[in-house]
């Protein structure tokens, strides 16, 4: 791969997915492509760069997916769902009480591991759950992890990463090599192609977020952009999620932490006021080398 297939990838990944790669990460993305190239019939990466500045639209979604698909595993960090289950749901179970409908995004839900440890969250939980209607809308920009996410088929090696022995015996069905996950947990779930960059504002807004482990891939003008709009995308007194590594400290300030509890944030009053055509435009990434 030249340098000039290298900076026109990395431009290209920039302003379809938003993903910033730094100078030194050619060995990620050989890693990554080397083996799309040659799947399709292609000697190598330069190759497949050419074949993306002619305009290849199946190949160009190809590339993003490959580009993008992140490592996942069930109850990834376990604190936010510890903070989903015994703080924020037990809270907006009283700020609900009289509509009883609570609205979950997962905003990039990759496999399915997140957004169906949510919906074993609020399985646990249905007692106080009871006559309320829940929705959890997962979306991601890969369609090929939607699919798999869809079919809820997990391998060994995946159940045993971060889901109990006891969720697994009780929510899971044994399918040849692999595990199931059961029918009423599968139907919580929506899933729906979504790309972070484009308008989101359609989705409605919800009472919780979780945006975790995808917004370090950006660069902060792209961050405080999608931050704005997460924040109209949310409920006055909804709760957003970020992953460990991540925070909204000196990137924006649509959001506040939640007093003592690590990863999740609320929005500020006068930002989540804002009429919601004002974060709705597409975002404007500039391809920058």
């Amino acid at each position: 791969m030249t340098p000039q297939d290298y900076d026109f990838l990395r431009k290209f990944l920039k302003e379809r997915s938003g993903l910033e790669l730094s100078t030194d990460k050619q060995y990620l993305v050989e890693s990554r492509l080397t083996p799309l190239a040659r799947k399709t019939g292609l000697a190598g990466i330069s190759d497949l760069a050419q074949k993306l500045r002619s305009g290849a639209t199946a190949l160009a979604t190809e590339v993003v997916e490959a580009m993008t698909t992140n490592e996942t595993f069930f109850f990834r960090d376990k604190i936010p769902f510890d903070h989903l289950r015994e703080t924020v749901v037990p809270a907006l179970l009283k700020a609900r009480g009289s509509r009883r409908r609570l609205r979950i995004w997962c905003a990039a839900s990759s496999t399915g591991q997140e957004p169906y440890s949510i919906a074993m969250c609020l399985k646990e939980m249905s007692t106080e759950l009871a006559g309320w209607h829940v929705e959890i809308v997962a979306t991601d920009l890969s369609v090929g992890v939607l699919e798999k996410s869809k079919a809820g088929l997990f391998s060994q090696f995946e159940v045993q990463r971060g889901l109990p022995i006891q969720l697994l015996v009780k929510y899971f069905t044994q399918v040849g090599e692999l595990w199931q996950i059961n029918a009423d947990i599968r139907a919580m779930v929506q899933h729906r192609q979504l790309n972070l960059l484009q308008d989101f504002s359609h989705l409605g807004k919800f009472d919780v977020i979780f945006c975790r482990n995808v917004l370090i891939y950006f660069d902060p003008e792209t961050k405080s952009m999608i931050f704005d709009r997460l924040c109209q995308s949310l409920e006055a007194d909804g709760v957003l999620a970020l992953g460990a590594a991540e925070s909204v400290v000196g990137i924006s300030d649509a959001f506040r932490p939640f007093p003592e509890k690590r990863g999740l944030y609320l929005p500020n009053a006068e930002r989540s006021a804002r009429p919601a055509s004002m974060a709705a435009q597409p975002l404007r990434v500039a391809a920058r080398s």
